[in-house]
């Protein structure tokens, strides 16, 4: 038995039915979901990324499974590998990401070097401006896991003012990327949900997720609380 189907038989061990039912409706759309609980997801990707065959399973047969594509994505990121070849096994793996659960997998266990986040961000910007709903999302997702620093902030919020985007999983990425930079750099954020060109439904949402944050004080959401459209 190859490594792929020594894999498909444990995530069908580890497959949870209440879960799966529960998972489902959180991925409309999605289908071949086994149920399989992120937790147990991350350990075996964990396993496998520690292993010599990890390179074996991602180059073998196409994923079955919705669990197959999520271990898939945290694999390019845990695995020990050179950029070249984690950016080259990102960029063959995007056209599969179909829904936010896999984007934001595999945007936020994705890992590089410090020396290397100019070549990552410039890899990233590329999909801000592709067609495709996923795509976005994962340019977005990425950028709010990885880049909201001093040296890209100006950069960021001008790509996230320029989107221009109001399909769902964009929109909400997008508001989520905003309530991150707000949480970081307030007066730059504000400034953009004030002034910039944001849709309603965006502004709202990012607005609603800067009142969930933790992070942002009682005043500070009040203030932003006024700009909602």
């Amino acid at each position: 038995m190859d490594i792929v189907m020594e894999v498909r038989k444990e995530l069908k061990l580890l497959a949870d039915e209440k879960y799966r039912i529960f998972h489902s409706k959180l991925v409309p759309g999605k289908e071949h979901i086994l149920g399989v609980r992120m937790p147990k997801l991350r350990q075996l990707a964990k396993r496998i990324s520690a292993g010599e065959g990890w390179r074996t399973y991602l180059d073998g047969e196409p994923s079955e499974y919705y669990e197959e594509e999520l271990l898939r994505g945290f694999i390019i990121g845990y695995a020990r590998m050179p950029l070249e070849e984690r950016l080259k096994r990102l960029k063959a793996f995007i056209p599969v990401i179909d829904n936010w659960a896999v984007c934001d997998v595999v945007s936020c266990a994705f890992k590089f070097k410090k020396k290397d986040s100019g070549i990552v961000f410039d890899f990233v910007k590329k999909y801000i401006s592709n067609e495709a709903e996923f795509k976005k999302r994962f340019a977005v997702v990425m950028i709010l896991a990885h880049f909201v620093d001093e040296n890209h902030i100006d950069e960021i919020l001008k790509m996230l003012n320029n989107i221009n985007d109001e399909r769902f999983y964009v929109s909400m990425a997008r508001a989520w990327a905003l309530s991150v930079c707000f949480v970081k750099f307030e007066e730059k954020t504000y400034d953009i949900l004030k002034n910039g060109d944001i849709d309603k439904a965006t502004l709202n949402r990012a607005i609603s997720k800067i009142n969930q944050s933790k992070r942002v004080s009682v005043s500070a959401k009040e203030r932003v609380k006024k700009l909602r459209a």
